[in-house]
């Protein structure tokens, strides 16, 4: 055991050397072209003072690299899940130890300030903020797929066996599977405070307060409070108030007495600001966008369906898809499912079937192994491999995928079916959903739709290998 451990290690150390290698960089310092080393679900996200096309093909070239996205100064190297963790930590290790960057900061200089001129020109407010919202959520996914999966696997087996519902072990997994929901907003109120620059203990307290059962049994003329109202929405717009009060008191109140007085201060009025007026707002957009979705699905049905599915992987190549995360997290703390996370999950379908098609098509050998290997992971929800190696270079495949994707969120929405969790797609996301027969369905109805338009539209089959 102990020697596969170090086998799994060293080729962690090996690709993260590879990666750096070739991003490279000049003058003293060996790795001077980076700037920061982060990380995503499934990507290593390198903040680079430049990069050339050159740079781009060699890193596709790296095995172990499922992909390559370019995204204004950042080059997002896609490693999948888990891997992508590990690289970075071995990536930032190395970095570290050539004295390239200090984990955690961007170093100081001309590259700092480079760096930032650069992102100036290529990141929009709107992306911007959409990224900051989605980073609040992105270390709680891991849990969302642990918590999703325990309740879909507990909610078939009682299914399959209702006599389980009695037994004290079954009892215990559903309580596991709630586990993350239940302390949801005190896990949002410590991230979110902690990207918006604030104490992210008092984002917890203040996430704790607007949760709290006591609440209940306060009145303010003859209305009780709601503990909860206003889900993650309401939290997030707490704690930015809280991180930005927190700010300026750190600048009003003397040094001698900011240690203790300043979080006093801020729970105080943040507190008092969060349950009679921020709490209200967010509640009143939390219900809102609960009502909107609900709504949309219910009365659109299939061509809500088809429309959401049939834009989606444009968006997620904009970015902009980072914004629907919150949406999810609300949904599911409001209901106890998103129902609009299945329905998104089909345009990763569609986009399976037209690999397939290609696969078929196309009398290129490394096309042939390139989506040979990446299917299955497409299949399990993970798609960039596809996308950026299969569909969207030679275009038209991925027209497909998107007409595929549509056919099957029509399938789905008609159904409403939701999901417990967020994070996960593909086949492992049929497992969390409160209709498990429609929405594998909806997969292959995406499937064959997908692989049917590409067979139609074609393609500009590449030069063979």
């Amino acid at each position: 055991m102990e020697t596969m451990t170090i086998n799994k290690t060293d080729k962690t150390d090996e690709l993260a050397k590879n990666i750096l290698n070739t991003v490279g960089g000049s003058g003293n310092v060996l790795y001077s072209n980076v700037i920061q080393a982060t990380n995503c679900m499934t990507r290593l996200r390198l903040q680079l003072i430049e990069k050339n096309e050159y740079m781009i093909e060699a890193l596709k070239k790296i095995e172990g690299v499922l992909g390559v996205n370019e995204d204004g100064d950042e080059v997002q190297v896609i490693l999948g899940v888990g891997r992508a963790t590990t690289v970075t930590s071995a990536v930032n290790k190395i970095l570290e130890a050539t004295n390239t960057i200090k984990v955690g900061e961007i170093k100081v200089g001309d590259a700092k300030a480079l760096h930032e001129k650069i992102r100036k020109q290529n990141a929009t407010p709107i992306k911007l903020f959409f990224k900051k919202i989605s980073s609040i959520f992105t270390p709680l996914i891991p849990g969302f797929i642990a918590c999703g999966l325990i309740t879909g696997i507990v909610s078939c087996m009682i299914k399959i066996f209702p006599a389980l519902a009695n037994e004290k072990g079954i009892q215990l997994a559903m309580v596991a599977g709630n586990a993350v929901f239940w302390g949801m907003n005190l896990f949002i109120g410590l991230n979110a405070a902690k990207i918006f620059g604030g104490t992210p203990i008092i984002g917890g307290v203040l996430a704790a307060l607007m949760t709290h059962p006591g609440l209940a049994d306060i009145s303010i003329f003859n209305t009780p409070f709601v503990p909860g109202r206003g889900g993650v929405i309401s939290v997030i717009i707490v704690a930015a108030f809280a991180s930005w009060l927190e700010g300026k008191l750190h600048k009003l109140i003397p040094e001698m007495f900011d240690l203790f007085l300043t979080p006093l201060v801020t729970v105080l009025i943040a507190g008092a600001t969060a349950i009679f007026i921020l709490q209200p707002i967010g509640g009143a957009l939390s219900d809102a966008i609960g009502a909107a979705a609900t709504a949309a699905i219910q009365s659109g049905g299939a061509f809500v369906g088809f429309i959401l599915a049939g834009v989606w992987l444009p968006l997620v190549m904009l970015g902009i898809h980072q914004a629907m995360t919150p949406i999810h997290v609300d949904l599911i703390s409001q209901f106890g499912v998103t129902i609009l996370l299945p329905i998104l999950a089909m345009a990763g379908a569609g986009q399976v079937g037209a690999s397939i098609a290609v696969y078929f098509k196309t009398k290129n050998k490394f096309l042939k192994k390139t989506i040979a290997s990446a299917l299955p992971v497409g299949m399990m929800g993970v798609g960039e491999p596809l996308i950026y190696g299969v569909t969207f270079p030679l275009f038209k495949p991925f027209i497909g995928a998107c007409i595929g994707g549509a056919f099957g969120g029509a399938v789905i929405a008609s159904f409403t079916v939701g999901a417990a969790t967020l994070g996960i797609s593909g086949l492992p996301l049929a497992a969390t959903t409160n209709n498990i027969p429609v929405y594998l369905m909806g997969l292959v109805v995406s499937y064959i739709v997908g692989f049917i338009a590409t067979w139609i539209i074609g393609f500009d089959d590449p030069a063979e290998l």
